[in-house]
This record gives C-alpha cells, sequence and structure tokens, in this order.
C-alpha cells in the first residue's frame, strides 16, 4: 500500500512539474516536432532579416499574417530537416561541402558586418566625396561628335572632305571605328570634359561651338576629328540627393580596401591573378 500510494504520489508531482513547465518550454520555442523543438529565437531572427530587406524602397510591415506564414515555413522546414537526416543524407560528401560554403558565407557576411559598425562613414565623408567629384567635372559639359580612324592619314582625308562641305554626321557613320557613336553620327551626348582621354578633352575646350578640329588629335585609341556641337553649364545634383549613393559607396571602398589588406597579411602557396 505504501509502495502504491509513494509512486501515486510521485506521478502526481510529476504531473504538476510538467503542466507548469509547458509554458516554459513553448515561450523558448513555436513549436515541437517530433519531440524537437523550433526555439522562438530562430523565428526572431528570421523576423529580423526579413524586415531589413526592401522592395521598391520599401520594407516589408510585420503583420500577423506575416508572421504566421513565416512560423509555418520553420515549421515545415524543420519537419523536412528532421526527414533528410533520418535518411542519412546529413553524413554525405555533397551536404558537407555545402554546409561548409555556407558556414563561410556566414563568417564572411558577419565580418563585413562587424567592420561597417567599426568603420563608419560620416556624412563628412560624404561630403569630400561628392566635393571631389564636382571639382572633376567642373562647371560646363559639353556635347561633342566625332570620327575615330586608325591613321592621320585617314584623318586628313576625312577632314579634307569636310573642309569641301561633306556632312560630318554622314562621314561619321561612315568611317568611324567608334561602334558606341559611329550609328549615331559620331555623336557622343553631353558629358564633362573629365569623362575623356586628356588629348580629347583638350582639344574640344579649346572649339568654338560648331567647329571641329582641322588637325588630328592622336589618343591611345586612334586619331579623332573632334565637333564641339554645344557647350552648357553642369548640371549637378544637389548633395542631399545623392548623400545615400556617395555613403553606400564610400562603404563599399572601405571594405575592399580592407579585405585586400586582410589578402595580403594572410600567408598562402596560392598565386593570385593580377
Amino acid at each position: 500500500m505504501k509502495t502504491f500510494q509513494s509512486t501515486a504520489l510521485k506521478s502526481a508531482v510529476l504531473a504538476v512539474t510538467l503542466s507548469l513547465a509547458a509554458p516554459l518550454v513553448m515561450a523558448q520555442n513555436i513549436a515541437i516536432v517530433n519531440g524537437k523543438g523550433v526555439p522562438k529565437s530562430r523565428f526572431d531572427s528570421t523576423m529580423a532579416l526579413i524586415l531589413k530587406q526592401k522592395q521598391n524602397g520599401q520594407s516589408p510591415q510585420r503583420t500577423p499574417e506575416l508572421e504566421a506564414k513565416v512560423k509555418e515555413q520553420l515549421v515545415l522546414r524543420e519537419i523536412f530537416s528532421q526527414e533528410a537526416e533520418r535518411k542519412g543524407l546529413a553524413t554525405t560528401t555533397d551536404y558537407k561541402a555545402q554546409m561548409e560554403a555556407a558556414r563561410q558565407d556566414i563568417l564572411i557576411q558577419a565580418l563585413r558586418t562587424d567592420f561597417e559598425a567599426k568603420n563608419p562613414v560620416s556624412e563628412a565623408d560624404a561630403r569630400a566625396e561628392y566635393d571631389k567629384i564636382k571639382a572633376q567635372n567642373g562647371d560646363k559639359e559639353y556635347r561633342a561628335r566625332h570620327i575615330l580612324v586608325e591613321t592621320e592619314d585617314q584623318a586628313k582625308a576625312i577632314i579634307a572632305q569636310l573642309k569641301s562641305g561633306a556632312s560630318f554626321e554622314d562621314l561619321a557613320k561612315k568611317n568611324s571605328k567608334d561602334p558606341g557613336s559611329a550609328e549615331n553620327g559620331g555623336d557622343l551626348d553631353w558629358a564633362a570634359p573629365g569623362n575623356y582621354v586628356p588629348e580629347f578633352s583638350q582639344a574640344m575646350t579649346q572649339l568654338e561651338k560648331g567647329k571641329y578640329t582641322e588637325v588630328p588629335v592622336k589618343s591611345q585609341f586612334g586619331y579623332h576629328i573632334i565637333k564641339l556641337e554645344d557647350v552648357r553649364a553642369t548640371a549637378f545634383p544637389a548633395f542631399d540627393d545623392v548623400k545615400g549613393q556617395l555613403m553606400q559607396r564610400q562603404s563599399q571602398m572601405k571594405w575592399a580596401k580592407y579585405m585586400d589588406d586582410v589578402k595580403k597579411r594572410a600567408k598562402t602557396d596560392f598565386k593570385f591573378q593580377e
């Protein structure tokens, strides 16, 4: 009798303990799959990643529907991953190789996140970059046409035709070896002088509107005949309109330099391509 009473008491205590523990277990997990918990921390981190993502410049809204969908997907993933493990797929060479690649991807992303947090880009950095680009572009934009040929004699022959009244556009379509502009009669659209090689820029900026170079201009690409169509004040965007892009660019440049520094410090027998 005492044995029975003792057993019953133990059972009752166990039942009460389990009933008290159940809310705690569910607080730590969003579900139990075949005895294994799907941790709430997994749900929280997944939601955080989703809410960081942007589509058309907007982040998704956290709604009960979104939370329910995420929970459902996490439970399904646990079900299917357990089935894969039951079949022994976690021991295959292919699985291990993919897991190693995923581990490296996650670590590298964590490294970048850590680096960017410790090396933030300031508005002053962005302003300095803005001023530098603005200075390089100057205060004028030029719209020019050109005809690019291989030899000086070819260029001189084309200049002779222009002096005889030939159309610059027609000669460009027929003779220019620049595929980006030949079909448009040599038109290079609006651009700052800094967009061109120095020899081209110097000759272009010395021309009067409507005039062309009467002496071939030599560059690394060949010989140019340049015609200046028009000049206008540079239409440069306001700093606030491009600040975000400049800060992102600065951040990418800092990260690229850091990666290069880490690569140089590494001891390896592998030869990287230059």
